[in-house]
């Protein structure tokens, strides 16, 4: 089966590089499904995880937003941040996911960046999920 070369890449450095035969991810625009050959395109990601399908197997990354460039044979995901669900601190997201709630909760009282705490609780949400593979 064809194969398409896979880059995920955050300030960090690479997180992830393999052949993959799909890879599936949230765009800001919707779901995008990606096999070798596709179109050129370059879209604004989601919070979300990325799927890549190899051999009857399935890989997730979580990653907080960024962009993915797709060429016909190479994808690249470029994220502020990006974890294989592997390499995931359960123990830590789940505390982060704490933290964000109560931020939220406190909103009123405090008047904290709402936005900011909106968005950690996603990311929170995001790396507990894929580190439990439920989506």
């Amino acid at each position: 089966m064809k194969t398409i070369k896979v880059s995920v890449v955050t300030p960090d450095g690479p997180v992830y590089e393999a052949d993959v035969e799909m890879v599936s991810t949230k765009a800001q625009s919707g779901e995008l499904g990606i096999l070798p050959g596709h179109i050129p395109m370059v879209a604004p990601l989601q919070i979300g995880a990325v799927r890549l399908k190899t051999q009857g197997n399935t890989e997730f990354v979580a990653v907080s937003g960024g962009f993915v460039e797709v060429r016909p044979d190479k994808v690249t995901i470029l994220a502020q941040s990006a974890e294989q669900a592997d390499s995931i601190d359960i123990e830590r997201a789940l505390r982060a996911k704490e933290r964000a709630e109560k931020r939220l909760h406190e909103q009123k009282r405090d008047n904290i960046d709402f936005k900011r705490a909106e968005l950690a609780l996603q990311r929170a949400i995001n790396r507990i999920n894929v580190s439990e593979k439920h989506f």
